[in-house]
């Protein structure tokens, strides 16, 4: 693969908008049938053992394999459960299970246990085995020609049914996501292409030929209603061409950002409020990376917002607090119910602002009320072609992650203390964007095996000294090429093991600063690769040590552009 400029991507570029020309593919595979339980396993209502029908067991299974699982304590996770299920029930079932607290599903829950066990206990053969199949499914099903390039497909296996879990307390966790039928269906392909055919005795819902859009698959899901595609892999042309704008974009912000702060910051004193209420919401999404937040159907799902939905609830103002002067409190559940928390000093005119939007009003009225998301991306197009909230955020991350990187590295740092250094930049664009993660359930765990080692390398080095002390006073007595050798040696021995301590030393802080940070949300989507490749590149640090495999391939139009020099 080469760099976008010879990726043939110019020819390619349709005016008419449409996509491609050319698109076959196979279709998507399926989940797997239910298979039936044997029948020693068995389920228990009120303590006596109960045959379900299949349909009912194959339910009762998911709610089994998630038992040890916090969710199913969770009361609107065993409601919603309950009433999706009984509607699998037989009418007989239906009459006999009536609550859920009766329900044993203990032998169930174990006898999958016992099943991933056996799977991670396979033969190297079975595995093989195993392997083999699943890349030939991946060469017929994981494959498309668009155009005159044959590309991988992302997602192209349709999820199992299953019990849905949404993020943090989503109303609907619990529910039953049904299992996805051929009639569900909808193929997108070109007329002259070879269509793809449904399982036997089975029709799609419909076949059609758009090629104003790239996904090959779509259907509906049941808990939200919301669609689902199947698109290209993200290491394709079409969506390397994309990333490689989106970065473009947030580059061209960076000429006019000094432009626009300052328009805004005049627009704080504007006659009109609605412009007053724009500039500080704008003022909030470029200072603090907060996304603008959408409005969404009413009850259908969990309260999160975002910068132009916050309410006056979910924000408190200190005119004096710890020695800070205009001091403003957010408190809110932000994308994937994930709680925005901040305390941050604002600038004078902006803290008068935020006075006035909130006099006369209650808890629950908008703290913008003239303000929704569309007022504030039209207003941005008009102040850059292709500028919308989320490109502040792009720009925010990608120039934190530059700055970060330079205050960062020190060209004597060996390649770990550099990644640590790396991830510490990275961290510092993760804290600004908020992506949080709860502590890894074994994180104690491992934190203490990792302690054990480094006691252990710690006692290998006081030995190691202790012997090159000794080799020392020896070659003092003895003057010998021999013992000059071994005092050699032993010193090359007491600087590997000093490499290997500081290795396991530099772990140990990288995973206690990371313990509630997630870095891969603003690796994949936020930071220009570009900026990591450059970096890598300068300091000599292979690139498989910050992109996984996965990453290289879908930055791969980075990893071939960028050389040491590039700026973002």
């Amino acid at each position: 693969m080469s760099g976008p400029l010879d990726y043939q991507w110019e020819e390619e570029r349709y005016t008419d908008g449409s996509k491609w020309r050319f698109l076959e593919h196979k279709g998507p595979v399926f989940a797997p049938p239910y298979e039936p339980l044997p029948s020693k396993v068995k389920f228990y209502y009120d303590g006596k053992p109960m045959k379900l029908s299949a349909p009912a067991e194959e339910v009762a299974t998911f709610f089994a394999k998630m038992l040890d699982h916090e969710y199913t304590t969770k009361d609107i996770f065993r409601k919603n459960f309950f009433k999706d299920w009984r509607k699998e029930m037989t009418s007989e079932e239906k009459s006999k299970i009536t609550d859920l607290n009766k329900c044993d599903f203990t032998e169930m829950s174990d006898y999958f246990k016992v099943q991933s066990e056996a799977r991670k206990q396979m033969s190297k053969e079975e595995k093989q085995k195993i392997k083999e199949e699943n890349e030939r499914i991946l060469q017929e099903y994981g494959f498309c020609v668009m155009d005159n390039h044959r590309e991988r497909i992302g997602n192209f296996r349709i999820e199992p049914p299953g019990l849905f879990r949404g993020r943090g307390d989503h109303p609907k966790m619990g529910m039953l996501k049904r299992r996805i039928r051929p009639e569900d269906i909808i193929i997108n392909c070109s007329k002259d292409s070879k269509h793809p055919k449904p399982p036997p005795g089975t029709k799609w819902k419909e076949v059609r030929h758009d090629n104003k859009v790239t996904w090959l698959v779509s259907w509906t899901e049941n808990i939200q209603g919301s669609i689902k595609y199947i698109m290209l892999n993200p290491s394709s042309r079409i969506k390397g061409e994309k990333d490689w704008q989106k970065y473009e974009t947030a580059r061209r912000l960076k000429k006019c950002v000094d432009r626009l702060r300052s328009q805004y910051r005049d627009d704080w004193k504007s006659k009109e409020m609605r412009i007053r209420q724009r500039a500080v919401a704008l003022y909030f999404i470029d200072k603090l990376a907060l996304r603008a937040g959408n409005e969404k159907e009413e009850g259908e799902t969990a309260d999160t917002v975002g910068c132009c939905s916050l309410r006056v609830e979910h924000i408190k103002l200190y005119p004096e607090i710890d020695g800070q002067e205009f001091v403003v409190e957010f408190d809110f559940l932000g994308k994937d119910s994930i709680r925005y928390y901040n305390k941050i000093p604002v600038e004078k005119r902006v803290f008068k602002n935020l006075q006035l939007f909130l006099e006369n009003k209650q808890p629950e009225d908008d703290l913008f009320d003239r303000l929704n998301t569309s007022i504030l991306n039209k207003h941005l197009q008009e102040l850059m072609d292709g500028l919308t909230a989320k490109v502040f955020r792009t720009y925010n991350a990608s120039i934190t992650l530059q700055q970060q990187l330079k205050e960062l590295t020190s060209p004597e740092e060996n390649i770990p203390a550099k990644i640590l250094s790396y991830n510490r930049a990275n961290r510092a664009v993760a804290i600004l964007c908020n992506h949080q993660r709860a502590p890894p359930k074994t994180f104690e765990k491992s934190m203490q095996n990792l302690q054990t080692k480094i006691d252990a390398k710690k006692d290998q080095l006081s030995d190691a000294r202790r012997e090159l002390k000794s080799a020392k006073a020896d070659a003092k007595v003895r003057k010998d090429e021999k013992t000059k050798k071994a005092v050699e040696t032993k010193k090359k021995a007491v600087q590997r093991i000093e490499e290997q301590l500081m290795k396991l030393e530099v772990q140990a802080t990288d995973r206690e600063e990371n313990k509630q940070i997630a870095l891969g949300t603003s690796k994949l989507n936020y930071l220009d690769p570009r900026i990591s490749v450059a970096w890598c590149k300068k300091w000599n640090v292979p690139i498989e040590k910050i992109y996984n495999k996965t990453q290289r391939e879908k930055f791969a139009w980075a990893i071939d552009m960028a050389d040491e020099d590039f700026e973002f």
